[in-house]
């Protein structure tokens, strides 16, 4: 049974979604998820856990709009702007650390020096402003993964989507990207996290688990 998403809660010119009794199921498969509700706001970051086959990147799809649920309601407002890091970082190789996010700063119309000013500071947060002369290539799986979040900020997302940061990486190095997390709620958008990584969750601001909205094989 569905209920009417309640408009009074929903702000006006700030990015958030809303979900009320949302459940997913691919074709002929059991439900992923079921009876999930939340609402998600601007300046949070949230982590999405669970087990593998939960449907945490199923989750994120929907949220970008890429899939319908298969039943309950998901409202977004004033999430136009859709930015995806995956877990397997991917650059240019031989453009600089600095080009990767001068790119979209440039697109939103700063002139080449205001670029690279404002990208050295984005840099500086993530602990990059040491590489930026650096071709992608020369990059570590850490640097190159920071790199990603980096460049997806400073394009200005509504909603900001990581699918496993730290998959790919050994504990040190995950533990660098986990130490950057943090600074992703200073920012004015969504940005949601689909992790298994017991640390990643601890760096979130808070935790959708869908371990209990999991229903396995039940069709």
């Amino acid at each position: 049974m569905s209920t009417t998403l309640r408009e009074d809660i929903m702000p006006d010119n700030i990015p958030c979604i809303q979900a009320h009794g949302i459940g997913h199921r691919h074709p002929h498969s059991p439900w992923l998820f079921r009876d999930l509700d939340f609402m998600l706001r601007h300046g949070e970051v949230t982590a999405l856990c669970g087990p593998s086959g939960c449907g945490k990147s199923t989750l994120l799809s929907l949220l970008a709009g890429f899939e319908k649920p298969s039943e309950g309601e998901l409202r977004s407002v004033n999430t136009t702007r859709i930015r995806w890091v995956f877990q397997n970082p991917h650059g240019v190789a031989h453009r600089t650390a600095l080009d990767h996010v001068v790119q979209p700063l440039l697109a939103r119309k700063r002139t080449r020096m205001q670029a690279e000013e404002e990208a050295l500071a984005i840099l500086s947060v993530f602990r990059l402003d040491m590489t930026a002369g650096s071709e992608f290539c020369t990059l570590s799986g850490g640097e190159a993964q920071r790199l990603m979040l980096a460049r997806a900020l400073a394009s200005k997302p509504d909603l900001l989507l990581v699918d496993e940061p730290t998959a790919q990486l050994d504990p040190k190095t995950a533990s660098e990207v986990n130490r950057t997390l943090v600074h992703l709620a200073e920012e004015s958008c969504i940005v949601v996290i689909a992790t298994h990584d017991a640390s990643t969750r601890d760096a979130c601001t808070r935790v959708i688990d869908l371990t209990a909205h999991h229903h396995g094989g039940m069709q």
